[in-house]
């Protein structure tokens, strides 16, 4: 379908085409504000499929149009990518070579950049905010890091130091590959102290582990050396348990020489000392063997010795206590040692008690303790003479208080003259 005849009238457009014409050569046009704008030729075909030719072109651009609206309002992309994408689209739609409201397209991008500008500009503002937050976080790792690079290497727990640097370093890696691009010279210079950092870190650690190291291997020497000492007592059988003591306290002052290396160490050494100890028991199994009848042999002295505490006669208890222990001693040592502890203990009682009673009657015929009592008896009996006599007067006077205490200290004298048993 062609347009009016007038070819120079932009206000005479068909009614079914209002935006295009198609002249009989096949040219085709688009009307503008000012007037027919030619968009091509269409020689091979009808009007009306010249017109539809160029107004799917149109409606190309219109689908970018939308579909560039719709991106914005969604949000998620770059507002800046989106405006750039709108500049390139709006130069596309200038003289584009289409038939359509060209100028109502234009008009939507014209709107859609300008909107755009406004969301560049809040993204950008947004950006440096995101990108100043990022240098803070970088920069703490950074102090982070140099904070542990400065610690005394003698002072350090390396494994913990270790752990936290590389967890550093991770976070540092996932903030590059997820966090806003810093700028060059920023990011430069905070990689190379991190980096420095580390340098120092794993400097200090591999000097500190070379002296452990060193140290550990002396000390694997010395207690090689132990234990070759200990190993070589084995012929000594029981008696070199104290030689082996005296080793034992050397290997507690030898120090450390790594987990793994002092548990295969401590395990020869103290299979070594095992050895001894198994010479002893052997031979304290063998004489609990044969102190069996021994046992027997005391328990039954402790029998006939049990009664004698209880003899009246204290020269005859005296006398049957010492042929008990005659015996007792001729029996001799033994073992275990706990069972030897407890019968002596029994046989210790009943000794006590019968010493006991000696040391009484020893004192009451004691001639210089009986004439101190004597003198003692005597003293108080003229005392209680003099009080008596005290008392009888302040009763003829009638002096309450000194009867009181003429009686107070008559009873005192009279209750030691009886202890004494005057």
């Amino acid at each position: 379908m062609t347009a009016a005849a007038d070819p120079t009238s932009p206000e005479t457009p068909t009614e079914d085409q209002p935006w295009g014409r198609v002249d009989d050569d096949g040219t085709v046009s688009v009307r503008e504000s000012d007037g027919w704008r030619v968009v091509g030729q269409f020689p091979d075909g009808s009007p009306d499929e010249a017109l539809a030719y160029f107004e799917r072109k149109f409606t190309d651009l219109a689908s970018e149009v939308s579909l560039l609206e719709v991106r914005h309002r969604r949000g998620g992309a770059s507002a800046a990518d989106l405006r750039s994408t709108a500049t390139s689209l709006q130069a596309k739609i200038a003289g584009a070579a289409a038939v359509g409201d060209l100028a109502a397209l234009e008009a939507r991008v014209t709107a859609l950049t300008s909107s755009l500008a406004e969301a560049s500009a809040t993204e950008a503002a947004a950006a440096r905010e995101a990108v100043d937050a990022a240098v803070k976080e970088r920069t703490a790792l950074v102090e982070r890091a140099e904070e542990l690079a400065a610690r005394d290497p003698r002072t350090v727990q390396w494994k913990q130091v270790s752990t936290e640097l590389s967890a550093l370093f991770d976070q540092w890696q996932s903030q590059q590959q997820n966090g806003p691009r810093l700028p060059r010279s920023t990011a430069q210079q905070l990689w190379k102290r991190f980096r420095d950092a580390r340098a120092t870190i794993d400097k200090h650690r591999r000097a500190f582990y070379a002296e452990l190291d060193e140290a550990h291997k002396s000390v694997r020497d010395r207690k090689t050396r132990l234990i070759e000492r200990a190993e070589a007592l084995a012929t000594r059988g029981e008696d070199g348990i104290g030689a082996y003591r005296d080793l034992l306290d050397e290997w507690k002052s030898a120090g450390r020489a790594g987990k793994k290396a002092d548990d295969a160490l401590w395990a020869r050494f103290k299979a070594a000392g095992d050895a001894l100890y198994a010479a002893r028991g052997e031979r304290e199994a063998a004489d609990a063997e044969a102190s069996k009848e021994k046992i027997e042999a005391k328990k039954a002295l402790l029998a006939e010795a049990r009664p004698i505490p209880d003899e009246k006669d204290l020269a005859k208890a005296r006398s049957l206590l010492t042929g008990i222990q005659r015996k007792w001693d001729e029996i001799g040592r033994i073992f275990p040692r706990d069972a030897e502890r407890t019968l002596d203990d029994e046989l210790r009682k009943i000794e006590q008690s019968v010493r006991s009673r000696e040391e009484v009657e020893w004192k009451r015929n004691d001639p210089e303790t009986q004439a101190r009592a004597n003198d003692m008896t005597r003293q108080l009996t003229e005392a209680i003479a003099k009080l008596e006599a005290e008392v009888t007067a302040a009763e003829a006077s009638g002096d309450a208080r000194a009867v009181k205490k003429a009686k107070e200290a008559l009873e005192a004298r009279r209750a030691w003259l009886r202890a004494l048993g005057g």
